[in-house]
């Protein structure tokens, strides 16, 4: 495998991505101080591969390394597909540039790098890993089995894991609380509490207001919503996809029991 390994993390590399070894077969890493040892520096990756041909290759997640959803597969005690259709047919997935199968049966899916929290979804089966995470890639091994290449794609777009959050989990208000008083279907109310975000909070709340004001009324303006997004500090693109993505969610219901990601088929 050394010959393939050392190729992939070199091409990894050269596209500004940092990687670093883990141990054969095993996803703990190979290195004293882990994913804080991952480099693009091409001398150092060869000498790791070169001398440990059997290491697996791991990539350090968040900028400038890609964020990964990490759709898990526990076997009887449930699987992260029926969350990841559902984020699929919401509009969320669309920027993702590669899925790779992983070896328990689950699935990675690549994004644009942030400097977002690493995030954890037990309930629907998945993982988000971002700034100060990792993951095995191509071609490493976990009892065996290999992690392999699915699908490229020709996304180039990130996850926002708040709307990804604030979709499958719509009660719980994870970092950002809950408007002030209840907002039902009065839109200037809304608009009023969008403007007010903080960065961070920004984008996750304007798609919170949007599916409050279209759970009241599917047919609802929601153009002072995306005006005052706009005063937040949100780039319209990002309005743009906040608001799709609540028109979309609204009429997405989960497909419970599914056992392949739609969106790779």
């Amino acid at each position: 495998m050394t010959d393939t390994t050392l190729r992939q993390a070199l091409a990894f590399a050269a596209q500004g991505w940092p990687v670093f070894p883990c141990q054969p077969g095993q996803k703990i890493p190979a290195t004293r101080h882990g994913y804080l040892d991952a480099t693009t520096d091409e001398d150092q990756i060869t000498r790791w591969f070169t001398r440990h041909p059997a290491w697996n290759l791991a990539v350090a997640t968040g900028a400038p390394g890609p964020d990964v959803l990490d759709v898990d597969q526990h076997g009887p005690a449930g699987n992260g597909f029926a969350a990841f259709n559902t984020l699929h047919r919401a509009g969320l997935l669309d920027g993702a540039r590669a899925y790779v199968a992983t070896p328990s049966g689950g699935l990675h899916a690549y994004f644009a790098g942030t400097t977002q929290r690493n995030g954890h979804l037990p309930a629907h089966h998945l993982d988000f890993r971002s700034a100060g995470g990792y993951v095995l890639t191509p071609p490493s091994q976990v009892g065996g089995k290999p992690y392999h290449l699915v699908k490229a794609l020709d996304g180039r777009g990130g996850l926002d894991w708040g709307t990804v959050t604030q979709l499958l989990e719509p009660r719980k208000q994870h970092q950002r609380p809950e408007p002030p008083h209840p907002a039902g279907s009065d839109i200037d109310h809304l608009a009023g509490w969008v403007a007010r975000q903080n960065e961070g909070n920004r984008n996750a709340g304007l798609f919170w207001a949007a599916n409050r004001a279209l759970e009241a009324d599917h047919a609802a303006d929601l153009s002072a919503l995306a005006a005052a997004a706009r005063q937040a500090g949100l780039e319209e693109p990002e309005i743009q996809r906040a608001l799709d993505s609540a028109r979309k969610a609204g009429q997405t219901r989960p497909c419970h029991g599914d056992h392949q990601a739609e969106a790779v088929r």
